[in-house]
């Protein structure tokens, strides 16, 4: 049946919304696709339901030819299963959380890998059964604490997660392969490009991650890539280690007078004057102080070392130090440790820790990759205005670890030896993880193998954001008109429009909407008698569905005008040529 905008529930703005920031969250709600209900949260609307209907057929299509089976959970999940796996507490504040009216506590779900697996253990006991991937498409709820940009960053949000499981590791390594050839042809068909690049799990778990990443402006990940093919999300980039570099004939640590020199600016250009030499901040050590708060609500401070020309990554950090949350550490914090020296804090004292022992403040010590055993740094001497030079890595200061949280920069050595990298911004639209053994192992998914003994299954974990990918497209399609959709997940194939005031107007574009409507076409037709031709232009442009059929003053005569949104083009042709080329294939 033809869809007749009299009595389509739409209705278009004018203006943008107060507070949309992109492209794809203005036109979005003004073509009357969502309807905001509360920061992060949108009412879909009719035409958002048919693009979003067209994208998960694509996915459920693809998923199908990957041998993949859906199913389907409640968003509303029980504490216990999430509690297992630990991630009741390691999700933080980013879960909803509430109690029924007998105190029992839920969670609205931001992810179903405990579903799938108990599911999946309930069922299903012997290696014969495997492998297996199932799937849904449902929403998702993170308590996100800056939603923005439309779908592209809400609270509420569609996924499509899949799980496979498999007895054996060789088994999901193909599982895996099977997924990830499945994204690729996902992205293809949708007409978006895509990055992909190495992840970090975070709460999920799991060994091998790999992000879809889709090259954007407003992208909310920097990711890094080499010429030589090497990818990576920042949070996985890791530092290409120097290596170790004699040190019998360096010079002992000399403390010098470094008087308001708290910042690396202002040491370097102190050094340089009083030490007669041509340091940069790339020699400097730089020593900062963090505080973590863990899961169980105890606090710990760290220190950690890194040059003095490489600031801080949060994001880095969050993932260094994950599970646990991280801020730079408080007046207080120095104040109830008094060797914590600010703005000359140091690894190494005169009057400190002995290499091997305790670190000179006596809190933990990391150090960036770059600190290596030999290399030489100017760094604090753990005295108020003073520094010390020739402080040598591995002879007079140790470290506890290893810590990658400084920032990444163009130039940098790829860690495979690929070239260096480049620097790039990207919106996740999937992502593929290994997770291995660690969500059956706490939900006790064993099956029996081929010689009757229980073994764990290893699961691989899929998913893809349908919204964000919608939000997506609109962002990549679209004009100072309005909306521009790609066929094949436009909301209709074809938008008449009854342009003309006299009654034959109206009785040629019902005629013409029938007949693309028999030939299998999804029709819009604007019949709405009292709305001017230039309302309904721009309600046509507006909406954006990419072949406009306008029948206005030329209807007499049968004459029609063929609108082509996506080249600009605009034609008159015979009703009869208007329809051949509306339902050639």
């Amino acid at each position: 049946m033809v869809t007749r905008l009299s009595n389509f529930f739409l209705r278009t703005l004018r203006e943008d919304p107060a507070g949309a920031e992109v492209a794809s969250h203005k036109l979005l709600i003004r073509a009357g696709y969502i309807r905001p209900q509360a920061a992060g949260i949108f009412a879909w609307l009719p035409l958002g339901l048919r693009v979003k209907a067209k994208i998960e057929a694509v996915i459920r299509e693809e998923m199908a030819a990957a041998g993949a089976q859906e199913v389907h959970f409640p968003a509303l999940m029980p504490r216990e299963a999430y509690e297992a796996t630990g991630r009741w507490d390691e999700y933080g504040d980013l879960l909803f959380r509430l109690q029924d009216r007998k105190g029992g506590d839920y969670l609205l779900a931001p992810t179903h890998e405990e579903a799938f697996t108990q599911l999946v253990k309930d069922l299903y006991s012997s290696y014969k059964d495997l492998p297996l991937t199932i799937y849904q498409i449902q929403d998702k709820y993170r308590d996100e604490a800056r939603p923005r940009a439309g779908l592209l960053r809400g609270r509420e949000f569609t996924m499509k997660d899949a799980y496979s499981f498999d007895s054996s590791d060789a088994g999901l390594d193909v599982s895996y392969q099977a997924q990830r050839d499945a994204y690729e042809r996902i992205f293809q068909r949708l007409g978006l490009e895509y990055a992909i690049v190495q992840a970090d799990a975070g709460a999920m778990g799991g060994s091998r991650s790999e992000e879809f990443l889709h090259p954007t402006p407003v992208g909310e990940d920097t990711f890094v890539r080499s010429e030589g093919g090497y990818a990576a999300n920042v949070e996985a980039f890791r530092t290409a280690v120097p290596a170790p570099v004699p040190f019998d004939a360096e010079a002992s640590p000399v403390i010098f007078d470094s008087p308001d020199t708290p910042t690396i600016e202002t040491l370097v250009a102190h050094a340089n004057a009083q030490l007669d030499g041509e340091f940069t901040a790339a020699d400097t050590l730089k020593n900062v102080v963090l505080a973590l708060t863990h899961l169980d609500g105890s606090r710990e401070l760290v220190v950690v070392g890194l040059p003095g020309d490489r600031d801080v990554d949060e994001k880095r950090a969050e993932v260094a130090f994950a599970p646990a949350e991280v801020e730079p550490a408080t007046a207080d914090d120095f104040e109830k440790n008094p060797l914590l020296v600010k703005g000359y804090i140091g690894p190494w004292s005169p009057t400190g820790a002995v290499l091997g022992e305790e670190s000179a403040t006596g809190i933990r010590y990391l150090v960036d990759p770059r600190v290596s055993e030999g290399t030489s740094w100017i760094t604090g001497a753990n005295i108020d205005q003073k520094h010390a030079h020739s402080v040598v890595a591995g002879r007079d200061f140790a470290a506890d670890g290893v810590v990658e949280i400084a920032t990444v920069r163009e130039g940098d050595p790829a860690p495979d030896g690929s070239g260096t990298v480049q620097l790039a911004r990207g919106m996740e639209i999937g992502h593929v993880f290994q997770l291995g053994r660690k969500y059956a192992e706490a939900l006790g998914l064993k099956v029996l193998d081929e010689n009757g003994k229980l073994v764990t299954v290893t699961m691989g974990s899929y998913g893809i954001g349908v919204t964000r990918i919608l939000a997506i497209i609109a962002e990549l399609n679209n004009d100072d008109k309005g909306l521009i959709w790609p066929a094949s997940v436009a909301p209709f194939d074809v938008h008449v429009v009854a342009a003309g005031r006299d009654q034959v107007a109206f009785d040629v574009a019902a005629e013409v909407a029938a007949q693309l409507e028999a030939a299998g076409l999804d029709v819009l037709y604007d019949d709405r008698p009292k709305v001017s031709p230039g309302v309904k232009f721009g309600d046509a442009e507006l909406v954006g569905v990419p072949r406009v059929l306008v029948v206005g003053r030329g209807a007499a005569d049968g004459q029609v005008e063929l609108w082509d949104r996506r080249s600009g083009d605009r034609d008159t042709v015979s009703v009869a040529e208007a329809l051949t080329a509306l339902t050639a294939r």
